[in-house]
């Protein structure tokens, strides 16, 4: 499946323009070849393609509407980390790993406070077409941990931090959920008053091994965990 990006709305497809060019001047595909394109929302179009001069779009269009999605919806919210190539690489693989949302969390002691949030939605976008996904992941702006936490709910929220003078969960005891969140801190770890806060509003801490993880690791890990649990 040559799988691409755009609108379906009222049985049509569209194309979206960048897509277009990156046929026409990447791909270098001809008029009549199949391709499929998703909205990300869980619709799908295939057809043949038809040039139009610089235009490029579907005919014999097949639309099937509201497929299935993974049965765990996982939030990752994590710091994101100074050098900007690992988070985008943290993005990629919780993505192929079918993680459902992401929020970037500023935390005490993360140092990176600006992001190209498009950059990375587009990554992520990518990444979805990539590995055959329909529902693409949400990809949220930079939030203050402040004001993130006001929104959990402590039965369905964990975080993993490196504190092993609290009491922590072994991941591999967690069963599986259909709505779950994590939280994962900065290079340097979320500060005890976090730590200290969400354990007071009921979050649970996990422990995600013996070896320490980078924080894009950490991440990846959860997906990976998650994705395994499902299939």
């Amino acid at each position: 499946m040559k799988l691409f990006y755009g609108t379906i709305e009222n049985g049509t497809a569209e194309i979206n323009e960048e897509e277009q060019q990156h046929i026409v001047k990447v791909l270098r595909m001809r008029e009549g070849d199949e391709i499929s394109v998703t909205d990300g929302k869980g619709n799908l179009a295939t057809g043949n393609l038809i040039f139009e001069g610089k235009k490029v779009s579907l005919n014999n269009q097949e639309i099937k509407e509201n497929l299935p999605d993974f049965p765990t919806h996982l939030h990752i919210a994590i710091a994101p980390t100074k050098n900007i190539d690992r988070i985008e690489f943290f993005l990629e693989k919780a993505t192929e790993m079918a993680v459902s949302e992401v929020t970037l969390l500023q935390t005490e002691k993360t140092e990176r406070k600006n992001l190209n949030i498009e950059k990375l939605r587009k990554q992520s976008v990518a990444a979805s077409k990539q590995s055959l996904r329909f529902h693409f992941p949400k990809v949220n702006d930079i939030t203050r941990f402040s004001e993130f936490i006001k929104t959990l709910d402590p039965e369905t929220t964990f975080v993993a931090h490196c504190n092993e003078n609290l009491g922590r969960i072994d991941l591999k005891d967690l069963a599986p959920q259909q709505n779950i969140t994590f939280l994962i801190g900065p290079e340097g770890d979320f500060s005890d008053k976090e730590i200290l806060i969400l354990a007071e509003k009921g979050i649970k801490a996990v422990s995600l091994g013996n070896q320490r993880l980078r924080t894009e690791t950490a991440g990846i890990f959860i997906a990976a965990w998650n994705y395994f649990k499902m299939i």
